[in-house]
């Protein structure tokens, strides 16, 4: 049983491990879908190289092999 289990364990990793990543681009328009399902209408997503991150709390996502980061910021009105 414990074979079983380390076997299916294994394969669901290796699986991930080879899943091909998605761009930056989808990747920031499914964290706008998710940010529009939650009815927030003023923000900014803008995709930026890991030297222009200044405040690692704005960081949504990561890209490019995690050479560029997705930052998020709400615009006050």
């Amino acid at each position: 049983m414990k074979r079983i289990v380390l076997a299916l364990m294994c394969a669901t990793a290796s699986i991930n491990a080879f899943a091909k990543p998605l761009s930056c681009e989808a990747l920031k328009q499914r964290i706008e879908a998710k940010i529009q399902a939650r009815n927030v209408t003023s923000y900014t997503l803008e995709i930026v190289s890991n030297a222009d991150v200044h405040d690692q709390n704005m960081v949504v996502g990561s890209c490019d092999g995690g050479t560029r980061k997705i930052i998020y910021q709400k615009n006050d009105k």
